[in-house]
């Protein structure tokens, strides 16, 4: 809780596990972040490499989606309610996504280099499946804070819970 008694929302963190490396295959069907009410929806999106999002305008309004970010650069150009881009992203990195349209909004994809990734619940929760057994790096990511690692031991049955410490 914080200090006015409210509770703090943990969600959109994003927890990777960092050294597992190999082929993996994005999904066949593009994933969807939308512009809906002047947000990007979800705020963060966490991807495979390869993976194609679509981005479709459900405003009564149009948007310019860009992005100067390091791992994906674009520009949409203006498109009005009820038109959808595709792009597909090929490298791993954080993409900041912003509209030159409205200043406010901003949004997120995280590209993973494997399948091995979640986003927190608003309670803080989150839940990897099929992380294969042995010692391995997680990472914990968010917009504003430090990222963070650490090391986990996955047994070859059962589960592990790793905690991640969220700064004041």
């Amino acid at each position: 809780m914080s200090a006015s008694g409210q509770k703090t929302d943990l969600a959109n963190f994003v927890i990777t596990v960092e050294d597992i490396e190999g082929t993996f295959s994005p999904p066949e069907r593009p994933v969807v972040m939308e512009q809906k009410e002047l947000r990007f929806v979800p705020h963060v999106l966490v991807i495979l490499v390869g993976t194609t999002v679509e981005f479709p305008n459900k405003d009564p309004l149009s948007h310019n989606i860009f992005s100067i970010s390091n791992s994906k650069r674009f520009n949409f150009g203006l498109y009005s309610q009820g038109a959808i881009r595709r792009l597909k992203f090929e490298k791993p990195g954080v993409v900041e996504l912003l509209c030159n349209v409205h200043l406010e909004m901003s949004g997120f994809i995280v590209v993973t280099k494997n399948p091995y990734f979640a986003r927190s619940e608003t309670d803080g929760s989150y839940r990897i499946v099929g992380v294969p057994p042995g010692r391995h790096r997680l990472r914990c990511w968010h917009e504003r804070l430090a990222a963070q690692e650490r090391m986990v031991q996955v047994p070859e049955t059962g589960s592990v819970t790793v905690d991640f410490s969220v700064g004041k």
